[in-house]
């Protein structure tokens, strides 16, 4: 897990503005995604019901406004505005929305390939 501040990011005019974070030449999936107050996401959809959510890539997550915890293997890490989060391949990851002021985010993953393009 990595958390930085957007501002922090390096200037990038080739590839996508993660590329030094996001393993992958291009952006290739992902949303904005507005949280209601208190969300949790990926509760219980897991293997069988588990309460456990995994990828075998990274994933990043951008606040744009709002406010959130990121649960990342049992820990806790508060998140404002601003931040950005890269989830490593294989880490337990929940977002939880602030009771008072719900995040709105992207959450994006990376790889070889253009969405549109045949693989």
């Amino acid at each position: 897990m990595k958390i930085l501040r957007l501002n922090e990011l390096d200037i990038n005019d080739d590839g996508h503005f993660l590329k030094d974070l996001l393993p992958g030449k291009y952006l290739c999936s992902g949303s904005l995604s507005y949280k209601p107050p208190g969300l949790r996401t990926h509760s219980h959809d897991g293997p069988d019901g588990k309460d456990y959510h995994v990828h075998d890539d990274c994933e990043a997550f951008v606040i744009l406004q709002g406010r959130a915890v990121m649960q990342i293997d049992g820990a806790e890490y508060p998140l404002r505005t601003g931040d950005v989060v890269i989830i490593e391949p294989g880490e337990d990851h929940h977002l939880i929305a602030d009771a008072d002021d719900p995040c709105v985010n992207l959450w994006l993953h990376a790889g070889q390939h253009r969405p549109d393009e045949q693989k």
